[in-house]
């Protein structure tokens, strides 16, 4: 993905144009920059009021899960639940990857470790 142009560049081909009174045409020829990004420029500038670039940062999720001592308690009892049965004994309704991410974060595993079952 290309690197958004800097606010300083920004700001000074907006004042060419506003303030100065350059057309255009002859801010993109002087700043290396296409006449269209001005537009785009102008127009955000109209719809937000400022022409700063958008942010690239992913969106933050939010977890249907709030309680993760809970969490924590529910996974360590016995049973040797899958993830998709413990998704439906939970009260709300979640889905089993819901669940998954969970016991990821709280650093649980749900895979059986098959050496310790077969020397019992």
């Amino acid at each position: 993905m290309a690197k958004a142009y800097s606010y300083d560049l920004r700001q000074k081909v907006i004042n060419a144009i506003q303030l100065d009174g350059m057309k255009k045409i002859e801010a993109a020829q002087m700043f290396g920059i296409s006449r269209n990004t001005i537009d785009l420029w102008l127009k955000r500038q109209e719809a937000t009021g400022d022409y700063q670039a958008k942010s690239t940062r992913p969106h933050q999720t939010h977890s249907k899960i709030t309680d993760w001592d809970r969490v924590a308690e529910f996974a360590k009892q016995p049973g040797g639940k899958t993830q998709k049965q413990m998704a439906q004994l939970w009260d709300e309704p979640i889905s089993a990857r819901t669940i998954a991410r969970a016991l990821e974060k709280l650093g649980l595993s749900r895979k059986k470790d098959v050496w310790l079952s077969r020397t019992r």
